[in-house]
């Protein structure tokens, strides 16, 4: 029963509204609109039951949305009205009853564990302004604090055990709140109203700074451990998703003994700046990076170096660019403040390993690699590296999608009738997890390649299922039997599978990127994948929807001397292309001499076709152009090659080689023209950024004449552009503006990676698509 002239409503909320602040929010939204009632929060969602004036409980559902944390994502609103409900406060929660009916407030109630898993984690988030000031502020009883947070703030996705999104469904159940956090959790009027990792340093977790040794070292453990990093010393540090090696950035002793110990030859480092103003120190601020390096993800942000930064040469050998990042935790604020200078921030792991998340084997893992370890007692239940993104006209272009963006859903267009597991690729590998409408990719894995990223593949698997309440019924994944996660599918019991060839993988990622269905034209440039007609393919354009496509052109195919090691060794490639272009007579270019002495017995495996899979890759393609131009012969990461390339063109240079387009039943880009053309460059003299941009601008014009002449074909108007090698803005920023010139629609990627790490939503969206049509 209600009093006379109010009204009795239950809402329901669904979506990003768990670990956000949102039953804070909805007690102090109530209280501006005079009403009683509850909220909770349960495994679908968000709970209320709101008592009060017509008028007033109107403009309360409307604020719910219009109003919403920042953090929170809120896709739907019900609500039912007092009719449908009369009775029935008691069955919601025991004990509110008598205060609801006797309008005496509004109150946050205990979480409800039954229900279907409707809801969705919040990923982590860096200190916001105000926990950040209150961190270095040394007034404040939190000063000094690497676990101060809000509801605004902190870690989440990568504490979290259990839903629904409760204190003891975290890591931080082992911790109890002291009665001055208590009296903040229960608080109305406080920024940490039921913020459940609220902690201080009376009641939360702690520091220690540890030796080489694994022993504790004296004194406080950041002031140390800035002090011992001034010192040329190289440092573990923990943080939200998992350890950090950390050196002094100007230090190039230092950093030169980290890229040792890592094994990591050439592979840039991140650099962490304390804030804005330092980072601008570093690096040029293209249009819209501030807003994406300061925002709530704090990524790893790839931009124009600042010409004479505080940086060693060996942080980013041979690159115009330089990853920054502002600090992810109140930890690593601490630590740069104390500091003083750009650190090197790098993943905790040896080459080829998951990074480390647990003290007990960061210890073992990182003992050769690290002087000591600032760690603490807050255990990281989900391992997440660093986010990487590229600014591509003031909109981010993901190169990896982890910490600080998972585990936010993306819709899917249509739902599929069954729940859909995708299994991703084998390089940069995520998996992705469908229910309903939601696309659920994971945090980045890494290369399947080794029993430890192998474990944390399943695991993670095995714990987003959990948390989500995913039964997959319908397994997608990559045609390539030698694929690990291939395996794994084809391991599994009681499931459908539906191989995904590569390809239209990419292109269905860029369409759920998007939210559309297609069809387009797809334009896919990557590495390697397998083909439907058995070669490897890398170079293509498909006309392609999400419940299929079709093969309309492509690079010319040229064998790979060697099969894999010309991955490794890209001038295997070069060689490949300059013996199918000279024959027995190749340029007398510093590239041919340099391999006179292994020059016939590698164009031999060209022309026999011996150990020389065709390939129509793109990726291949810049391999062999950028060892014909001198630049690299041999790779210690996947790209370094074709970075290199990007990295060295000249940005004015408006020319580009010519390239034959021959049409038949597929169009065939001639990739050997762009050769011929590179190489009459060097022969002449001209220098390598002219002859770098020439090249990019001439496989631009060629790929939107190929698109063009689709168009003429088929009458569609829009393109969509995927696969790692769209990570280049030179070659994105050319085909995007020629395609828009000739009035096509461009979708290209901005939410997922255009890389293998996008490659299991597109997986999920074919999958997701052929089950909705049954």
């Amino acid at each position: 029963m209600t009093a006379e002239g109010h009204g009795r409503i239950r809402v329901r909320v669904e979506g990003l509204v768990q670990g956000v602040g949102f039953r804070p929010f909805v007690s102090t939204l109530a209280g501006t609109h005079d009403l009683t009632g509850f909220v909770g929060n349960d495994p679908e969602g968000v709970f209320i039951e709101a008592q009060g004036e017509p008028s007033a409980l109107r403009a309360f559902v409307a604020d719910l949305e219009r109003r919403a944390p920042p953090l929170a994502l809120v896709e739907r609103i019900t609500v039912t009205d007092a009719e449908a409900i009369a009775g029935t406060v008691a069955e919601v929660v025991a004990g509110t009853v008598a205060e609801v009916v006797a309008g005496t407030g509004f109150r946050i109630v205990s979480s409800r564990g039954e229900g279907v898993r409707q809801v969705f984690v919040p990923p982590d988030t860096p200190p916001c302004e105000s926990c950040a000031a209150e961190t270095i502020d040394p007034a404040a009883r939190r000063h000094g604090y690497a676990f101060t947070n809000c509801t605004a703030c902190g870690p989440r996705f990568t504490i979290i055990t259990d839903l629904p999104y409760d204190r003891r469904n975290t890591t931080m159940a082992g911790f109890g709140m002291c009665p001055r956090c208590s009296r903040e959790y229960l608080d109305p009027a406080d920024r940490r109203f039921h913020a459940q990792p609220v902690c201080c340093p009376a009641c939360g977790p702690s520091l220690r700074l540890l030796g080489a040794d694994g022993r504790p070292a004296p004194g406080v453990p950041v002031g140390t451990a800035a002090l011992w990093l001034a010192q040329g010393r190289i440092l573990a540090v923990k943080g939200v998703g998992g350890f950090h090696l950390a050196a002094v950035a100007g230090d190039e002793q230092a950093v030169s003994t980290l890229r040792a110990r890592k094994h990591r030859e050439g592979k840039p480092f991140a650099v962490l700046a304390a804030d804005l103003a330092a980072a601008r120190e570093l690096v040029l601020l293209t249009p819209g990076a501030e807003d994406v390096l300061a925002g709530p993800r704090r990524p790893v942000v790839l931009l124009p170096r600042r010409p004479g930064g505080p940086v060693a040469a060996s942080v980013a050998p041979g690159n115009r660019e330089l990853g920054v990042l502002l600090p992810p935790t109140p930890l690593h604020l601490l630590l740069a403040v104390r500091l003083g200078v750009p650190a090197v921030l790098t993943s905790g792991n040896r080459s080829d390993e998951p990074i480390a998340h647990r003290d007990e084997d960061a210890l073992e893992r990182l003992s050769g690699l690290a002087d000591g370890f600032l760690t603490h007692d807050r255990p990281i239940h989900v391992r997440a590296d660093d986010s990487v993104v590229r600014v591509f006209r003031g909109r981010e272009l993901p190169v990896r999608r982890s910490r600080g963006y998972v585990p936010v859903p993306l819709l899917l267009r249509r739902p599929p009738a069954r729940h859909v597991l995708a299994c991703g690729g084998e390089l940069k590998n995520t998996f992705c997890l469908v229910k309903g409408r939601h696309a659920i990719l994971s945090q980045h894995i890494g290369d399947l390649e080794g029993y430890e990223t192998l474990r944390s593949y399943t695991e993670g698997i095995g714990h987003l299922s959990r948390l989500f309440g995913v039964r997959p019924r319908l397994v997608a994944h990559d045609p390539h039997p030698e694929y690990l996660s291939t395996k794994y599918a084809f391991g599994l019991d009681d499931v459908d599978l539906v191989g995904v060839q590569h390809h239209h993988a990419h292109i269905a990622s860029c369409l759920a990127d998007n939210g559309e269905e297609g069809p387009v034209i797809g334009v896919a440039l990557d590495g390697l994948g397998l083909g439907d007609d058995g070669t490897l393919w890398g170079g293509e354009l498909l006309v392609a929807g999400l419940r299929g496509f079709e093969r309309a052109g492509h690079l010319e195919a040229l064998p790979m001397p060697g099969g894999a090691a010309a991955v490794r060794q890209p001038w295997r490639m070069g060689v490949a292309y300059l013996d199918a272009i000279y024959g027995d007579a190749p340029p007398d270019l510093p590239f041919v001499r340099r391999h006179r002495e292994r020059w016939a017995a590698v164009a031999a495996l060209a022309r026999t076709g011996t150990n020389a899979p065709l390939t129509s890759s793109a990726g291949r393609l810049f391999d062999a152009v950028a060892a014909i131009a001198g630049l690299r012969d041999r790779v210690s990461f996947e790209g370094q090659a074709a970075i290199e390339l990007e990295q060295l063109a000249d940005p004015d240079e408006r020319g580009g080689y010519p390239a034959a387009l021959t049409s038949g039943r597929e169009l065939v880009l001639s990739g050997a023209d762009l050769v011929r053309g590179a190489v009459e460059d060097l022969l002449a003299g001209t220098a390598g950024p002219l002859v770098s941009a020439r090249f990019h601008n001439g496989l631009a014009r060629v790929l939107v004449r190929a698109v063009l002449a689709v168009r003429e074909r088929t009458g569609l108007r829009d393109a969509a552009l995927s696969g790692g090698v769209f990570q280049n803005v030179v070659l994105l920023e050319r085909v995007v503006s020629g395609l828009e010139a000739a009035g096509l629609r461009v979708l290209v990627h901005s939410r997922v990676p255009p890389n293998d790490g996008g490659l299991s939503l597109g997986q999920a969206a074919v999958a997701a698509a052929l089950d909705a049509d049954g």
